[in-house]
């Protein structure tokens, strides 16, 4: 394997709510703050979004008394159906990559289709168990069960 090889990473996840209650979560301190790049084990996070174009974000998850930051920009903000990003955590690598979520109206619900590109193949697997604890806990949180 060329060790510079990067692949795509695409998930799909349906919730029980509203496409603009779904993409809101994305870019509202609030909401976003309880599910975006934290886990049950945070012991603090902290989050800075500017939500226009060009905007920047960082969110600071403090995990085992180490801090991860994520970082990036809004490239397209589409409310309620695209918002395009770029994402990285400079404590691992220098480089970012870019996020798009697409949402669409399905019944009561909404479909969200994510695509993170580009991803190193060696962090596949867990970027996608990263994104599927996440999507769980918005979902939990949009439900009103958390």
């Amino acid at each position: 394997m060329i060790a510079d090889a990067t692949t795509t990473l695409r998930i799909e996840r349906r919730f029980e709510a509203a496409p603009e209650r779904v993409f809101d979560a994305w870019l509202d301190p609030r909401i976003a703050g309880a599910w975006l790049f934290t886990t049950e084990a945070s012991e603090a996070h902290g989050v800075e979004l500017d939500g226009r174009v060009g905007g920047r974000w960082t969110i600071t998850d403090r995990r085992g008394g180490q801090d991860y930051e994520a970082i990036g920009e809004y490239l397209v903000i589409d409310r309620p159906r695209r918002l395009v990003f770029s994402f990285g955590m400079p404590q691992f690598s220098p480089d970012l990559c870019r996020v798009t979520v697409e949402i669409e109206a399905d019944g009561a619900g909404c479909r969200l289709r994510l695509t993170q590109d580009p991803v190193p193949p060696v962090d596949h697997d867990a970027a996608k168990r990263g994104w599927a604890e996440m999507f769980d806990s918005l979902a939990a949180r949009l439900n009103g069960s958390l």
